[in-house]
């Protein structure tokens, strides 16, 4: 049985948890928080990798970003394909592993949003894919990781939870912490309409001083780390882990 971040039917079935109407509506807020940290000019050449349907590389390519967007999934590509057009944007997508897929070193920056890193069990491999976004920056290229810290986490966890999405799906939740915090194991159930999926899942979860560690031995340099796309510091009242860093 293949990894289940490798699953393409996961991606499909729980679109509805991950990019329900509420996510897209605070897409554009994040993708300028971001864009402000990098401060990049307008034109720049931005990579989104592990873009998934593009709900934040089309906000970056409507701040006037050359943006392509990178995803293992070819349906969330086509998503975001179709919400680019009636966006009236463009965006390039290309199909790809973040940690293979080749590029000439031109890109400005890139970024990835959302807790898409950590989902690997040899951790190797998540430096695999930083070292090959190292090498698709130009000289002095920045790189930008937005996700769930580890200090961030274990503040607010909680075992269980269940909510209604926007488009009336069901979703309960249950988490549980895998030996030394390396792991948080998830098991989502949805219902729906008289239908019910479950799965599960683990995320690796990294601190401040891993991610920035994992950062600096692939190269990169002035490392900040921040507890929000807003540029607030990452302290005991920090919402999100945000690692911005340069290429040497």
């Amino acid at each position: 049985m293949g990894a289940w971040h490798d699953d393409d039917a996961f991606w499909e079935t729980f679109y509805p948890v991950m990019f329900h109407s509420g996510r897209w509506e605070v897409a554009g807020a994040e993708a300028a928080g971001a864009a402000g940290l990098l401060g990049l000019p307008d034109g720049a050449r931005l990579l989104d990798f592990c873009c998934g349907p593009g709900r934040h590389a089309i906000e970056f390519a409507k701040q006037g970003l050359d943006v392509t967007g990178l995803d293992r999934t070819a349906h969330y590509l086509s998503i975001a394909g179709e919400k680019a057009e009636e966006a009236g944007v463009s965006l390039e997508t290309v199909l790809g592993d973040a940690r293979t897929t080749q590029w000439d070193a031109t890109f400005d920056a890139a970024v990835s949003l959302y807790t898409s890193f950590g989902y690997f069990e040899d951790p190797g491999e998540d430096r695999k894919m930083l070292a090959n976004v190292y090498d698709a920056l130009k000289p002095e290229g920045q790189v930008l990781l937005d996700m769930s810290g580890k200090e961030v986490v274990a503040r607010a966890f909680s075992n269980e939870s269940s909510e209604t999405l926007p488009d009336g799906t069901e979703l309960r939740e249950t988490r549980a912490v895998e030996p030394g915090w390396e792991w948080v194991r998830n098991r989502w159930v949805i219902e729906k309409d008289g239908e019910r999926h479950e799965t599960t899942f683990r995320v690796r979860v990294y601190s401040g001083v891993e991610l920035k560690a994992i950062l600096l031995s692939v190269g990169f340099v002035d490392l900040r780390l921040y507890g929000s796309l807003d540029g607030a510091p990452y302290d005991e009242q920090a919402r999100r882990l945000v690692a911005v860093a340069r290429k040497a």
